[in-house]
């Protein structure tokens, strides 16, 4: 009998475990830090509207009581403006590329303070007044003698101004206070751009490269002499 009951108290022991190890498996734990990273470009716009806010990252954590998230986004950042003006007979154009990358943290949703944060952002801007491009409409008056200029076959000037650039940029977005549980943490990244122009053209466009976001659950110091509304 004693046999059958230790035989019997290992299967028990045995189930247990089991249930147990299936448990841990299907539950996600407490943890400090989590993280995600991109290795290609997540988000380029081409237009001249607003691309919308697009998800970058998203992952969760489990905090315990009244934790504190801090959160990093770092990601590259690239602004394309392209403007050219047209102009003749003294006539002033003006052509106007606007580029922004915005990027903001949500927490289950929320947005998390400061909110949104403009990791690049351009307006360029180019004018130009010209006389024109008179050569091979100038003739000789034959009776004066004077140099006649032909204004319908005057071709306007051309100036053209593009820039290009990628920088890498990060800022740290805090959540204070978090409730215990399991939370996810999102990061979403915005492309605005427009443009303007009148006898010339312009043209603009922003990307997120590459990207990396870490979260870190702390305990914050509750003092009267640490400011957490900016």
């Amino acid at each position: 009998m004693k046999v059958k009951n230790s035989q019997c108290m290992v299967a028990m022991l045995a189930l247990s475990l089991a249930a147990v190890s299936g448990y841990a498996q299907t539950s996600q734990p407490s943890s400090k830090v989590t993280a995600k990273t991109a290795r290609v470009t997540v988000l380029s716009s081409y237009t001249t509207n607003s691309f919308g806010w697009q998800t970058l990252f998203s992952n969760t954590i489990k905090t315990a009581n009244q934790k504190d998230l801090f959160i990093s986004a770092s990601f590259e950042v690239g602004l394309y403006t392209q403007t050219l003006v047209k102009s003749k007979g003294m006539v002033s154009d003006t052509s106007n590329a606007d580029a922004k990358v915005q990027v903001q943290v949500l927490l289950d949703g929320t947005p998390v303070e400061p909110g949104p944060v403009v990791y690049g952002w351009r307006s360029q801007t180019l004018s130009a007044t010209l006389e024109g491009a008179i050569a091979g409409c100038l003739s000789i008056d034959p009776l004066t003698g004077s140099l006649v200029l032909d204004e319908s076959c005057v071709a306007p000037e051309i100036i053209e101004l593009i820039l290009e650039t990628m920088d890498a940029a990060s800022f740290n977005f805090v959540a204070v206070d978090v409730p215990q549980g399991v939370h996810t943490i999102t990061v979403q990244a915005r492309v605005d751009t427009a443009t303007s122009a009148q006898l010339g053209s312009a043209s603009a466009k922003g990307l997120v490269g590459k990207g990396a976001m870490t979260v870190e659950s702390v305990r914050l110091i509750k003092d009267p002499n640490v400011i957490l509304d900016l």
